[in-house]
């Protein structure tokens, strides 16, 4: 690799580090907004820090065509602009040579969004499937939903208003509904769900229980401790059950037919597989797609808004075309062609744009593309 080629690779390496930065960041923001109620079930905060970056391997998938295109198509609008790509013209460089270092990063980035769909995002979405299993095993957290009635078993009815630190409810209120005999209503100040004997409890302190009686006598007691037997109420899953996205790529390809969870969802687990293979293909794509919007037209120093909208727009609704063909895919295995098709499409049109291949029609830009190869202007001349 040349020196001037190296110098454009940093021209847009650094672009595309910062936007994928910053996409992640909106990402990691969202993930975290997404989970508040693991908080508000009394979890240590950072749990919720925990979850939410284990789910950022696969929205980072997800992200860097993104994040490619927009800082490619800012460093290239840039570079084109202050004439630096006219220079490299100008010296006799060839379109290939002035385009291979944009090549080089997608290719890496593409190499990277693999790794990630085959090995870092199912291993993050299984350990963060362990971490919200474990939560929703906790007795804490499946029992008590913080401002909000909830009923974690049939027959009993929980109320809490605040939890602090220590996993101590305040304002506590249960209903518990007997057959055959009267609802029993306890209210207490504080509570807290323990281990008595190994059986799940939940100590109540500084309360009263109310309870009406066959002959309809309503018995009041009030209590400073008293203690709350869990054991018949709840009962949790032993078994952690994996969702599509939580499946490594062997998985998704040859499915245990003999599970009858795996063999009611193959289709989707096939679709699933081939979209993680096709899913880095974007990432030259949507570079192919920013050099045709920007190095294919004749120069301009009044920048490239026009090309750069149309290619913008396009990109959108090639990638929506990815996601209505995964979604396609799930009902109909032979549509998974077409997962691959659109990404090597948009490349192919990119790659003609650049090097002027003969395409017809809406395909190409605008009249000012279709003209033809202009002469490239040298250094410091104006279109």
């Amino acid at each position: 690799m040349s020196l001037i080629e190296r110098y454009l690779l940093r021209q847009l390496l650094g672009p595309t580090v910062l936007a994928t930065a910053a996409l992640a960041m909106v990402a990691m923001l969202s993930a975290v907004l997404g989970n508040l109620d693991v908080v508000g079930q009394g979890q240590n905060p950072l749990i919720l820090v925990k979850i939410s970056l284990l789910a950022m391997p696969q929205l980072l998938a997800l992200i860097l065509p993104i994040s490619l295109f927009v800082a490619a198509l800012v460093a290239l609008n840039r570079l084109h602009t202050e004439q630096e790509i006219v220079v490299c013209f100008a010296s006799g460089m060839s379109v290939w040579r002035v385009i291979s270092p944009a090549l080089r990063l997608a290719s890496g980035v593409a190499l990277i969004a693999l790794v990630l769909n085959l090995w870092i995002a199912p291993l993050a979405d299984r350990a963060m499937r362990d971490e919200l299993f474990r939560i929703r095993s906790d007795l804490a957290a499946s029992m008590v939903h913080v401002g909000a009635f909830n009923q974690p078993a049939a027959g009993l009815t929980v109320y809490a208003q605040d939890v602090d630190q220590s996993g101590a409810y305040h304002n506590m209120f249960l209903l518990q509904e007997k057959q055959g005999d009267g609802d029993v209503t306890y209210i207490a100040a504080r509570g807290k769900i323990t281990k008595r004997n190994g059986q799940p409890v939940l100590d109540l302190r500084d309360g009263s229980s109310q309870e009406f009686s066959k002959t309809g006598v309503l018995n009041f007691v009030k209590f400073e401790d008293y203690t709350f037997d869990l054991s018949s109420f709840l009962s949790t899953d032993s078994l952690i059950r994996y969702k599509i996205a939580d499946r490594y790529l062997h998985e998704l390809f040859f499915p245990d037919l003999t599970q009858d969870w795996e063999r009611k969802n193959r289709k989707a687990m096939l679709a699933e597989g081939n979209a993680r293979l096709s899913a880095p293909l974007y990432n030259i794509a949507f570079m192919a797609m920013a050099l045709a919007a920007v190095i294919a037209g004749p120069f301009s120093r009044l920048g490239y808004g026009r090309q750069i909208v149309t290619v913008a727009s396009a990109a959108v609704v090639v990638r929506l075309m990815g996601f209505a063909a995964l979604a396609a895919c799930a009902g109909a295995p032979w549509l998974n062609v077409l997962q691959y098709l659109i990404p090597i499409g948009a490349t192919l049109w990119g790659f003609g744009q650049l090097f002027r291949w003969p395409i017809r029609g809406f395909l190409s830009l605008s009249p000012r593309i279709r003209r033809g190869p202009p002469d490239r202007p040298l250094a410091g001349a104006v279109a």
